[in-house]
């Protein structure tokens, strides 16, 4: 039997309405958004709208402002290399994930833009300051995961936003794994908001969102066929049309929809309480072990994500013999080197998500097991 722990990287099972989203996409929804002025194509276009609608709801935003992407990495290139085009000195917390983190050193090492990393501590106004600190007046963007993907530490990204807006400095957020555990708006001070669908929002992969409260131009990434201006060789300047060049996800589309919906329907207070229960009892259950370490600190809040390592025990180890139990944790650096950097873990850690379909019966043996490890 497999028991999924993974959720973090992409949450399995999905909704059944969520699957049967997807696979009614299929059977009804044959045309090409926004190619052609069939049936066909404008009952796809009428259902793709739906979504934003769904979306824009949901993160407080308008409809055209909500760019569909092909997950979470995509969004953050779109956003940092879009926003940085012209230069400028750009500030990045020291518990991004790659996706945020190497296209910003990359336009640092091509010289394009300079960069400085916010070193994050348990105390939210520490962290506050920490960023503060680091503006210039070139500062053009601040970019700030809501969520460590490693340890789950929750950021103050609203307090971050608050200094964007007096500073006026675009800020990014990558809400990977905050969204649809944390209520996350636009009006929370964030200018653009990246997040997965496959995550928390409970949609396919090959999904997600760049959702933008327009204040700051984005250069499109990639440029080509919107369905629109398409007797010019310019690429058009309207949202969403500018930033989504080529035929759209529409199934992944409709299932992203559908996973918001479940989410709004179970609602993000009880999916969070569900799940933060099961982490506490997974921590308290392998806090009996000394040889046990456990990443979260009493000054910080976190969301239902847990890293842990076993002395004496690689954690790619430990987890490969989890899974030939049928158990399914991520274990490694989990894509964010300057994460693992800023904790000391040189092997990096293990990872422990829960879902909302997670039992906590299944939380309890795990944490048994490791105890035995």
């Amino acid at each position: 039997m497999i028991i999924n722990f993974d959720n973090a990287a992409t949450t399995f099972p999905k909704p059944l309405s969520v699957r049967k989203a997807a696979a009614e996409a299929l059977e009804k929804y044959g045309g090409n958004a926004g190619r052609g002025g069939h049936a066909l194509a404008m009952k796809t276009a009428e259902a793709v709208y739906s979504a934003r609608e769904t979306v824009a709801e949901f993160f407080g935003a308008e409809p055209e402002n909500v760019v569909f992407t092909l997950n979470c990495t995509h969004a953050l290139n779109m956003a940092i290399q879009g926003i940085m085009c012209g230069g400028g000195h750009i500030i990045i917390s020291g518990l991004e994930h790659n996706s945020s983190a190497r296209p910003a050193a990359h336009l640092a090492q091509k010289g394009d833009v300079s960069l400085s990393v916010a070193e994050v501590f348990p105390e939210k106004e520490k962290t506050v300051e920490s960023f503060r600190r680091l503006i210039r007046k070139d500062t053009k963007a601040i970019v700030c995961t809501l969520a460590s993907n490693v340890t789950g530490q929750l950021l103050p990204w609203r307090e971050i936003g608050k200094l964007c807006r007096e500073r006026n400095i675009c800020f990014i957020a990558d809400g990977a794994q905050a969204c649809g555990i944390v209520d996350v708006k636009l009006g929370d001070g964030i200018n653009i908001l990246c997040t997965a669908g496959h995550k928390a929002l409970y949609g396919t992969t090959g999904t997600g969102l760049l959702i933008t409260d327009g204040k700051y131009p984005i250069e499109p990434l990639i440029r080509g066929g919107t369905g629109s201006a398409s007797a010019s060789l310019v690429q058009p300047t309207l949202l969403p049309e500018s930033l989504e060049s080529g035929t759209l996800n529409t199934s992944g589309i409709m299932s992203l929809r559908a996973g918001i919906e479940f989410v709004k329907k179970l609602t993000i207070p009880r999916i969070a309480a569900y799940e933060e229960d099961i982490c506490r009892r997974f921590v308290s259950g392998v806090s009996g072990s000394r040889k046990v370490t456990v990443y979260r600190s009493p000054d910080a809040e976190y969301v239902p994500i847990v890293s842990f390592n076993i002395e004496g025990l690689h954690p790619e180890k430990a987890a490969a013999q989890l899974a030939a139990e049928g158990y399914c944790l991520r274990a490694g650096f989990h894509c964010a080197a300057l994460a693992h950097a800023q904790l000391g873990t040189k092997n990096g850690t293990i990872r422990f998500a829960p879902s909302v379909f997670s039992r906590r019966e299944d939380a309890e043996r795990l944490a048994e097991r490791i105890v035995s490890m």
